[in-house]
């Protein structure tokens, strides 16, 4: 059992609890609604999104597609806004949603891989888009996860479309190939009839705008569920070079291995595409946001607060050395710091148990802080980490003491069944632990998707 003193615990708990407390304050205070409200105005049917100006009236029609987790979110942040100044439109999301905004039809689309009701809400886009004329207003918006929410595949070598479950293999070797989102995303856009710009084309030649609550990098904002309004910056050849920098062209089913094999994928339109010509778009909400809240909450709890956001997209067991040396440079100045780190992390998957990348990297974390006073926290501003129902997870220098004692417990709600923290690292594993432990952040699905924040404290 833990020899931790009960002073000692209390101390770990308090900071458990500050960790929790600017996570959670990040969330509320990095609102869709909010950024809306900023970015978004609509007076005497005149709509304004960031700096451009939309004379409604001067439209003969306003279709509107909001899609990805936080699509009905931002449906209503929108309407709210606007009121009901556009004609109809489509929601596609992987929850679903307490209530539905008036006009709009609504799918629940797969997510992390796409779903039958994915295909049908891709080809109800696809059929009102293409009723679109030189008189319409196209007003998209996109958030995390419209990549699966939202699919169509190509036609294949003999003009047929891939089947669902080659898609869903397809999907699910790309999550666990351990590339970043851009490089999976670069794949998917080649792979899709929606994506890297295909449903401007449909909607050309409407006037179009597309709004961006973003969970990707600031530099690749086309990575957004895969770019679907965007110029695609990536290109056939880098597809190429990414299926065979991760050894994926053999884990692919062989009716998309064979497009590889064969260099028989299709291009995605470039900059010079007519359909470009008459679009816009507005990143009206980022991770940055969700880290300069985070830095306030710290800030006002008392911490000096330091950002690094040099491990986005780094695989996890690096992030965590790199920030924890990072964190124990800054502690050697000052007495009580807060290291704040936005982006995501990789994981390679191999055969995984139940848990995602921010309860991986925290797992990590726990073996090299054990005895020291310091917490980490980290998790998804989406309130999902990978299959697990949390968020993430909180780990501390007394983690490894409470999780020895849960060893061959029967109360330990089955961990004894797990082992090791090494093994649950291992078989990618970590919830049952964190479960056992307590130390799951669980926000549910929060409507928002801004990618993860790590949080770590010294003290």
């Amino acid at each position: 059992m833990s020899d931790l003193t009960p002073a000692r615990d209390r101390q770990f708990h308090r900071m458990r609890d500050a960790a929790r407390e600017i996570f959670t304050s990040a969330l509320k205070n990095a609102s869709i609604e909010s950024a809306f409200a900023r970015n978004i105005h609509c007076e005497r049917r005149v709509l304004r999104i960031g700096e451009d100006l939309y004379d409604l009236d001067a439209y003969h029609r306003v279709f509107v597609v909001s899609i990805g987790k936080a699509a009905h979110t931002m449906a209503a942040a929108l309407e709210a806004q606007v009121g009901g100044s556009f004609e109809a439109g489509i929601v596609a999301s992987s929850v679903e949603p307490p209530t539905q905004v008036r006009g709009f039809r609504y799918f629940r689309g797969g997510h992390p891989t796409p779903t039958a009701e994915s295909i049908s809400a891709a080809s109800a886009i696809l059929k009102s888009l293409n009723a679109l004329d030189s008189t319409s207003l196209a007003i998209f918006m996109f958030s995390g996860g419209g990549s699966s929410i939202v699919e169509k595949p190509v036609a294949t070598l003999k003009d047929d479309e891939i089947s669902l479950p080659d898609l869903v293999a397809t999907y699910r070797a790309l999550v666990h190939s351990g590339a970043p989102i851009a490089e999976i995303n670069a794949i998917r856009k080649h792979l899709s009839a929606v994506k890297g710009g295909r449903l401007a084309q449909a909607a050309y030649p409407a006037q179009q705008v597309s709004i961006l609550v973003s969970d990707v990098p600031d530099d690749t904002p086309d990575a957004l569920a895969s770019g679907p309004t965007m110029p695609d910056s990536t290109s056939i050849h880098d597809c190429e070079r990414i299926a065979t920098k991760y050894n994926l062209i053999d884990q692919l089913p062989k009716s998309v291995g064979d497009l590889f094999r064969q260099h028989a994928l299709d291009e995605t339109p470039k900059s010079d595409d007519p359909a470009f010509v008459r679009a816009r778009w507005w990143t009206v909400l980022s991770n940055k946001v969700a880290i300069d809240e985070a830095a306030i909450a710290a800030t006002r709890a008392g911490f000096a607060v330091e950002v690094d956001n040099s491990c986005d997209d780094w695989p996890y067991d690096k992030a965590a050395d790199y920030l924890l040396n990072r964190l124990r440079e800054l502690r050697s100045a000052v007495s009580r710091v807060c290291l704040i780190s936005g982006g995501e992390v990789t994981v390679a998957v191999r055969n995984g148990g139940i848990g995602g990348r921010n309860q991986q990297f925290a797992l990590a974390c726990a073996e090299k802080i054990s005895g020291r006073d310091i917490t980490v926290l980290s998790a998804g501003t989406d309130g999902i980490d990978g299959n697990s129902p949390a968020a993430g997870a909180i780990v501390d220098g007394s983690t490894l003491d409470r999780a020895d004692g849960l060893e061959g417990c029967p109360t330990s709600r089955g961990f004894r069944d797990v082992g090791s923290i090494q093994h649950a690292l291992s078989t990618f594993n970590a919830y049952p632990l964190f479960d056992a432990l307590g130390d799951t952040v669980m926000s549910g699905p929060t409507g928002n998707n801004l990618r993860d924040l790590r949080i770590l404290l010294a003290y």
